[in-house]
């Protein structure tokens, strides 16, 4: 077992999240809400692989998702909030809904599910990558968050900018894939 590349795609797992919570955290996220959050994205990241591996190869042949047009759809959607928000003069906070969270933390781990597919080639106990994945998803998220509202308060509506053109950028990105 190579925990190490465990840990190196659990950061390359991780990186839409970050981006995303990056977003989000811009919008004045609670930190209550914002812990949820980052839970349920490590939850997400540590399901996810073991339905993955279970399922492996023959997941392909029933359910023929594209998990990079799913992204790009839900990170045009999000694009579109962050910019009729940024549009309005008044201050806003994101619907942090139960339905919008788990949205979301769905949208940033369906990466991981297509990771549990070849997970055990990686190693013996996929349990344990399981495990490294949702740590370090829940702390990018969280990581994210806090950075976002730190930089909305020190700068303001520019922050939402750069968080609006980090979506689309991410949204382009799934596109291309």
């Amino acid at each position: 077992m190579n925990i190490w590349l465990l840990i190196i795609i659990g950061f390359s797992l991780s990186m839409d999240t970050f981006s995303l919570a990056l977003c989000l955290g811009t919008f004045n996220v609670n930190i209550k809400k914002g812990l949820f959050f980052s839970f349920i994205v490590g939850l997400f990241h540590f399901i996810l692989p073991i339905i993955g591996n279970l399922l492996g190869n023959s997941l392909k042949a029933v359910i023929s998702i594209n998990p990079n047009k799913l992204l790009f759809i839900i990170f045009t959607f999000l694009a579109i909030e962050m910019l009729v928000d940024l549009l309005s003069k008044e201050d806003k906070t994101y619907n942090f809904s139960i339905l919008n969270i788990f949205i979301c933390a769905f949208s940033v781990s369906i990466d991981s599910l297509t990771v549990g597919l070849g997970l055990s080639d990686f190693t013996s106990v996929p349990i344990i990558g399981s495990v490294i994945f949702s740590i370090i998803s829940f702390l990018f998220t969280y990581l994210g968050l806090i950075t976002g509202k730190y930089s909305y308060k020190t700068l303001g509506k520019i922050s939402k900018v750069i968080g609006l053109v980090i979506i689309i950028i991410l949204a382009t990105i799934h596109l291309i894939k």
